[in-house]
């Protein structure tokens, strides 16, 4: 009798053998990928501390520039020559700490940052603002005559407590009406893109430009008042362009572009136009070594305001500059965030940080 046996099995341990490596090596592949993961997460997360305190550092830095800016020799007046607004400087500044000093590229640690510091005197107050001049930034704007009425009742109805609505204005009944439903805030806004949300406010209306177009628009004259029928708006400028949430509530006439400028009661397009002339001097360009800025109210009449309207400009004009925005754009590296802060003045010692965050 003939014994056979059985083949060793060789063959299957060898595919065991193979099949354990390449687990092995997904396993190490995949573990390298999360230290990778891991390590890129922590830096990020460095980063982000680093951007965060860059930020800071340039509202600080905003906050001792307007400090500065009225501590050394301060005029009285605020306009677009002054350091803070990116000019060469005015008076005092010129042999202050401020001299020489650069918005741009300020150097912190391994990264860098630049301020761009906005007043929001320069436009007016959409929680303070009389109706006639909303009604008036509209008819410049070349809003419809139909629809004047309705945006600036339904503007006051928006930020005003109260039952009843304004005659072409609107209450939390109307807006209950609407997919989706929502109420009347009837407080101040506390964001100015909270006016897309008022009856009669269209994207086109506060964004300025054409149908669709959210980008900034030129200032232009229109012939004739709003638009044809079946004809799409094209605005001038926006509401954003000419209004703000945080203010005293009057408008800097150092400042103020010919938009806003044309909101003063008596002030047209012709007249706003010698404002801007009046404060730019002789080279005509605002921000500019020879500016000469407004230094009172009064001196309107020097650029063509009619004298008889002097008393009522006092309480909607000025030429000095209370609450600014601060645009800090911090870099490290490639990586790069926009930080926005609102500062209010008061005084050289008190600069109060009243809102930060960021992009």
């Amino acid at each position: 009798m003939k014994l056979t046996t059985a083949p060793k099995p060789a063959g299957i341990a060898l595919i065991v053998a193979m099949i354990a490596i390449a687990v092995l090596t997904v396993l190490a592949a995949a573990f390298a990928f999360s230290m990778k993961i891991e390590t890129r997460l922590a830096m990020n997360a460095d980063s982000e501390q680093q951007m965060f305190w860059l930020g800071r550092a340039g509202v600080e830095t905003a906050r001792w520039v307007l400090s500065e800016e009225m501590r050394s020799g301060y005029q009285g007046f605020d306009s677009l020559n002054q350091i803070w607004a990116g000019g060469p400087g005015t008076g005092g500044e010129t042999n202050s700490d401020l001299s020489g000093f650069s918005l741009n590229d300020i150097p912190m640690g391994a990264g860098t940052y630049s301020l761009k510091i906005i007043d929001q005197e320069r436009k007016m107050n959409i929680n303070t603002v009389p109706p006639m001049l909303i009604q008036q930034a509209l008819t410049v704007m070349g809003v419809n005559a139909d629809s004047i009425n309705t945006v600036a009742d339904s503007i006051e109805d928006w930020v005003q407590p109260g039952d009843a609505p304004r005659p072409a204005g609107a209450k939390s009944e109307y807006y209950q009406g609407l997919t989706p439903p929502y109420y009347a805030k009837e407080a101040p806004m506390d964001d100015l893109s909270e006016l897309l949300l008022v009856k009669g406010v269209t994207p086109e209306m506060y964004w300025g430009g054409e149908a669709g177009d959210h980008g900034p628009a030129a200032f232009q004259h229109k012939l004739g008042f709003g638009s044809a029928p079946g004809q799409e708006p094209n605005y001038p400028f926006g509401l954003k362009d000419v209004f703000t949430t945080a203010s005293t509530g009057r408008i800097n006439i150092n400042t103020a572009d010919a938009n806003v400028l044309q909101m003063i009661p008596g002030v047209d397009a012709n007249v706003a136009a010698d404002i801007i002339k009046f404060r730019a001097g002789p080279d005509g360009q605002d921000g500019t070594e020879d500016d000469l800025p407004f230094r009172n109210v009064g001196q309107l009449q020097q650029a063509g305001v009619n004298p008889q309207l002097m008393n009522q400009l006092s309480q909607v004009c000025d030429v000095r500059s209370t609450t600014f925005e601060v645009h800090v754009t911090a870099k490290l590296g490639s990586y790069q965030r926009e930080y926005v802060a609102i500062l209010l003045r008061t005084n050289p010692q008190n600069i109060e940080i009243v809102g930060f965050w960021w992009k």
